[in-house]
């Protein structure tokens, strides 16, 4: 009798049979890039170097990310530079920044971004030693000469240290929007005097104000029009304080890529001036007698520009177009080419891929020195300043996220039952039921797995229809959805996937999938010296159903991964997301009410761990989140306290109050993810730098029931 006729031949079933407990049954399950792990010898034979192929992490993190011999994810932060004793490991800074502080951790919770100066740093010289080597090989009589725009990553941090890396080569920022500028003007009075201010984006009386003080205060401010009409305000207020400004314009090509990226681009683009109204600028601007103004030409072919074939064809109809305007007697000085340098987020460098491109620094920098010469060659005009606004190439190697997996779920086993209950069982299906049933266990003798599945279908749906009418009970339909299952399982057609529950809101931290299916690499940062031996899922702590993750890079809707400790439990099994250091932060929302993510910036050093953290900052806390949505903490905390007073059993101290009191001012104060009690430490932040407030502390306010009211949250507050 085939293995599978065990599992449905009741006839025969012994006292106390189990259904889903038949060992004989085969496991023919498909290989789909996990391998079974019950072999101690297949385990031995796995490798830190086949993760890296498994997970592709040298193709998409080269030359940053590298699996080690430890089996954890490094972080190499000079790039191909970094010597080997200069690789930082990943699990490690987690240990140091998680672990209680009486262990000398910082006491943070998770999820965690991890800020890497040194990789950012990297990433701008590289970005500019790629145009220095072009701008050489090709005999450009200019230079490159970029910005950052900071709408990608507007972190103080992450934009001083941008300005502070790029000041030797003259490296500026692009702001979008009145705030942008404002930090913007506030973080180049630090930089280079050469370093451009480039304001784009749309405009009105006071952000156009702002960029005229920004050129009084002698910063190199370039005020560029999104639409004709601001053209009108920059005269009439520039007339009014008595500056000159440097004005661009944003042209709207014919070049377009396309796709999602690409949709703000071409004649019917969000943004620019078409060449109708460029011409219109040019004219009002010579009868005021401020031609001379008119500096640069800007232009965006949209993001994750696929190949350096669409670029050159973008480039050269915006250099026709400068050449237009020389030719008209603007004093044309720069081409600002925009965005677009993109990333390769699947390390499948391909073309026909939004989340990948087939051109790497050098070819992108490359493609656009020998454009723009060749095109302004022909028209005998000098050859510009090339400025970029490579936000997305710049920042998103520099973070990395890492969030934990605190659950996964089981495979469900089927209730035991004797054959006396199943014959009672049996007898309470309907004949209709009892005929799939019948048929089901005919099918299963002669191994025919197709009509197994058939009647295991027909005699599930039965039985969910007499639950429903109430004459079948919860044990057996139980029954009946373990048979099924067990079924599915012995024939090979049942779903292997195990969803991993992730601490985490993917609507925080990981907006841009939610929103546009953006897919970026997610590993796990340890365990890689071993054999995942499942494929999962992960689902956030959100209650929305939209809150999981189930793409991942190579067009996968599962990853592989471990089994978690403590029999899919629990465990500290740690996830890291990669490339998501431009925008993620800045789009997140508060979905039900959870915040961002905890931050510490680590930079190489000697030490013995190879890094330093030198800044750790806490995620919202409860409260935080709560004054987003315009409550009030503090009003509430007392609201609940005076009602424990009136409800609860107070004793002559008035401990339980004070107990109670400081369990509450924990809720509020700690951050709203899940915390794990081996390392629960309350964190509070102020404006001067980071505060620690532990669990014994709030006992010991507790037990003395000393503090006041006031000074129970201020406490806590810090």
């Amino acid at each position: 009798m085939p293995a599978l006729a065990c599992c449905v031949d009741a006839a025969v079933a012994p006292p106390s049979y189990a259904f889903a407990g038949d060992s004989s049954l085969p496991a023919p399950v498909p290989f789909s890039g996990v391998f079974p792990a019950t072999a101690s010898a297949a385990a031995a034979a796995w490798s830190t170097s086949l993760s890296n192929d498994l997970y592709r992490i040298d193709a998409w993190g080269g030359p940053y990310f590298t699996a080690n011999s430890s089996g954890n994810v490094s972080v190499r932060p000079y790039g191909s530079g970094t010597m080997p004793h200069q690789e930082i490991d990943l699990l490690k800074i987690v240990k140091k920044v998680s672990d209680p502080k009486s262990e000398s951790g910082l006491g943070l919770q998770l999820p965690l971004i991890v800020r890497f100066p040194d990789v950012l740093k990297n990433r701008l010289e590289s970005l500019q030693g790629a145009f220095d080597f072009a701008v050489q090989s090709q005999d450009y009589g200019s230079h490159y000469q970029g910005v950052y725009p900071v709408k990608c990553n507007q972190d103080r941090f992450v934009v001083e240290d941008i300005v502070r890396f790029g000041k030797p080569f003259r490296f500026g920022l692009e702001a979008g929007s009145k705030p942008e500028l404002l930090l913007a003007m506030s973080c180049l009075c630090k930089g280079n005097p050469e370093s451009l201010l480039v304001c784009n984006g749309f405009k009105d009386f006071e952000y156009i104000s702002l960029a005229l003080m920004a050129r009084k205060l002698e910063l190199n401010t370039v005020i560029v029009l999104e639409q004709e009409e601001e053209l009108d305000l920059v005269i009439e207020l520039s007339k009014k304080l008595g500056v000159r400004p440097v004005i661009g314009a944003r042209a709207k090509l014919r070049t377009k890529h396309s796709g999602h990226f690409g949709s703000t681009s071409g004649e019917k683009g969000k943004f620019g001036l078409t060449t109708i109204q460029i011409l219109r600028v040019v004219k009002k601007l010579e009868q005021v007698g401020m031609l001379d103004c008119f500096q640069l030409l800007h232009f965006h072919i949209g993001s994750q520009i696929p190949t350096t074939a669409l670029l050159a064809d973008g480039v050269s109809e915006a250099a026709q177009i400068y050449c237009e305007l020389v030719r008209l007697g603007a004093h044309m000085k720069v081409i600002d080419i925009g965005g677009g340098l993109g990333l390769d987020y699947d390390g499948s460098k391909s073309s026909d891929s939004e989340i990948s491109v087939s051109y790497g620094l050098e070819e992108y920098a490359m493609a656009v020195v020998r454009t723009i010469r060749y095109v302004c060659d022909r028209r005998s005009v000098k050859h510009p300043v090339i400025c970029s606004e490579s936000g997305r190439a710049i920042v998103s190697h520099h973070s990395v996220l890492i969030f934990e997996a605190v659950s996964a779920s089981a495979c469900d086993v089927a209730p035991s039952m004797s054959a006396f209950a199943l014959q009672y069982f049996i007898e309470g299906l309907t004949e209709e039921a009892r005929a799939d049933y019948r048929n089901l266990s005919a099918a299963a003798i002669r191994g025919e797995h197709e009509a197994c599945l058939t009647y295991a279908d027909q005699l599930k749906q039965r039985c969910v229809d007499q639950f429903k009418e109430g004459s079948l009970g919860i044990e057996q339909l139980a029954t009946v959805d373990g048979l099924c299952d067990l079924v599915s399982k012995a024939i090979g057609a049942s779903d292997s996937v195990r969803t991993y529950n992730v601490n985490l809101s993917v609507f925080t931290s990981i907006p841009d999938f939610w929103g546009i299916g953006q897919l970026f690499p997610i590993v796990p940062i340890h365990r890689l010296d071993q054999r995942p031996a499942v494929r999962g899922v992960l689902s956030d702590l959100t209650c929305d159903s939209d809150g999981k993750i189930n793409k991942f890079i190579g067009g996968e809707s599962s990853l592989p991964l471990h089994e978690l400790e403590g029999n899919g439990s629990g465990g500290r099994y740690y996830l890291g997301m990669f490339l998501g250091g431009a925008y993620e932060e800045a789009l997140g929302g508060v979905h039900n009410l959870f915040g961002g993510p905890s931050v510490v910036r680590v930079s190489q050093s000697d030490g013995p761990y190879s890094f330093a953290v030198t800044r750790a900052v806490p995620g919202p806390s409860c409260a935080d989140v709560l004054r987003v949505m315009q409550h009030e903490p503090e009003l509430m905390f007392e609201t609940l306290k005076h009602r424990a007073e009136e409800c609860g059993e107070v004793d002559e101290d008035g401990m339980a109050n004070s107990a109670l009191a400081a369990s509450l001012a924990r809720s509020f104060h700690n951050m709203p993810y899940l915390s794990v009690a081996s390392s629960c430490c309350l964190t509070a932040m102020n404006n001067h730098g980071l505060y620690y407030c532990s669990e014994d502390d709030y006992d010991i306010v507790a037990d003395s029931g000393a503090a006041g009211e006031e000074e129970q949250w201020s406490y806590c507050c810090a």
